[in-house]
């Protein structure tokens, strides 16, 4: 029988491959919909190591996320933010 865990990571996964599959969806978009981004994601990947006893830094959960180095991700898919953009954003 299949453990939650076993289907929660693999749901995860496909979250990841779906996010990979969309580089044109900007971060600063999802924050504006969803209220979290690929950052966010990083985050909690780290916060949940560390919580399972498991040190994960910050730019390694990024590279994880997003598939590799966050600077090489940033340099060619991130664009500038509008600023219908910024002021979405800044509404929140």
């Amino acid at each position: 029988m299949v453990d939650k865990t076993e289907i929660e990571a693999a749901a995860f996964r496909r979250l990841l491959e779906h996010l990979d599959s969309r580089k044109d969806v900007q971060n600063i978009e999802l924050m504006n919909l969803a209220g979290f981004c690929r950052n966010c994601l990083s985050k909690w990947y780290s916060s949940a190591a560390a919580d399972l006893g498991v040190e994960i830094d910050y730019e390694s959960a990024r590279e994880r996320i997003y598939g590799e180095p966050y600077s090489q991700w940033k340099e060619k898919y991130q664009a500038k933010a509008t600023q219908e953009q910024l002021d979405a954003f800044n509404k929140k």
